[in-house]
């Protein structure tokens, strides 16, 4: 046609997947079609399978619901949550791209404080793109960024980095709290922008969020499980906490980094603070105990892949904390189903189930 504009390739345009869970129609994308629209979407239907969920034109994009589950993975979609935006995982485990971007349907574009739309997902390919710097803290926060460098004082043998495997996002507005915190702050709204990425240091585990977040497939996939949550489970809202503890520790063991903070996406909605009570209030008490249980996880050096590490994982969660609760050990098998399930899938000739490109510790 006359006169139109070709838009520009963006980056990783064929190499990333953005995966979204959802229960209703997904109008919020079209607030995210500059951004979305050149990228192959993967949605998973949480709930009925019967419902119709319906897709802005235009974009290219591929629908999963519990019934493709179950068709797709047999006895082994007993892994994948219901009733819980950790189906996510789902995504995770079919796509075939190296790297991957999961985001909320309540999460809408943020405005930097300038007033320009943020582009979430370039910041994320950023992130990714450049090395991390867990094992010495720049002062400087992101030393690659433009702007930036290593400080006096920082050793030079270390500057090289380490591969980014994960890329943390952050919100505005709505913060991610936890059901008594909101119910103690019912008002609060996050207004503070802070232009800053930072990695996350080795030895340190963080809370991670699964509302805005980007991650290398191929160097940590298999280890983002959003566990048993939802549906027939004791706890929920749990499920990213979760696959952030195992993550980290498999990062730290494989030599790989984990970068937070840009980009910001605007929470539109805060979930309601009682329900959200009802699921986590087990996780509470029990979090007292899994935490220190993820830090002192000490991995074998004969786990050199992912898949290796997530399975000892698994048999120390199942000797460590079902004593805390039976669960563990349901969770602790569902961890060794999800591996299986995701090499089925992905079969030994994927780049995920090679050893990562960090040194074992």
């Amino acid at each position: 046609m006359a006169g139109a504009t070709v838009k520009p390739t963006p980056l990783l345009k064929d190499e990333l997947d953005i995966v979204i869970p959802t229960i209703r129609n997904l109008d919020f994308l079209e607030m995210w079609r500059p951004f979305f629209e050149q990228y192959h979407l993967i949605i998973v239907q949480d709930g009925d399978p019967s419902k119709i969920i319906k897709v802005p034109e235009g974009f290219d994009y591929e629908l999963y619901n519990r019934n493709d589950i179950n068709r797709i993975l047999g006895p082994k979609a007993s892994c994948i949550s219901f009733k819980d935006s950790a189906c996510r995982c789902f995504g995770y485990m079919v796509s075939k791209k190296k790297y991957i971007y999961t985001i909320d349907d309540d999460c809408f574009v943020a405005k930097d404080p300038s007033g320009k739309d943020i582009n979430a997902l370039e910041q994320h390919i950023k992130n990714l793109l450049c090395p991390s710097t867990p094992h010495f803290f720049n002062t400087l926060y992101d030393p690659y960024r433009e702007g930036a460098d290593f400080v006096r004082g920082y050793p030079f043998s270390l500057r090289e980095g380490v591969p980014t495997a994960v890329s943390h996002g952050l919100w505005l507005n709505i913060p991610d709290y936890d059901a008594p915190t909101q119910l103690v702050k019912p008002r609060e709204r996050n207004t503070r922008y802070v232009d800053a990425v930072l990695t996350i240091p080795k030895g340190t585990i963080f809370p991670m969020c699964g509302m805005n977040l980007a991650f290398n497939r191929d160097l940590i996939g298999p280890a983002m499980y959003f566990g048993l949550m939802g549906d027939g489970q004791p706890i929920g809202r749990y499920d990213d906490m979760w696959a952030g503890w195992c993550t980290k520790v498999i990062c730290d063991h494989l030599g790989l980094g984990v970068k937070t903070g840009l980009p910001y996406i605007w929470h539109s909605k805060a979930s309601n603070p009682f329900v959200n009570l009802k699921k986590e209030y087990k996780g509470i008490f029990w979090q007292e105990e899994i935490i220190p249980f993820f830090q002192s996880v000490n991995l074998s050096k004969e786990c050199t892949t992912v898949q290796h590490c997530y399975i000892e994982l698994a048999k120390q969660v199942k000797d460590k904390l079902s004593q805390v609760d039976p669960y563990f050990t349901k969770l602790a098998d569902a961890m060794v189903t999800w591996i299986e399930a995701w090499d089925e899938l992905n079969p030994s000739g994927d780049d995920s189930a090679k050893p990562a490109n960090g040194t074992a510790k």
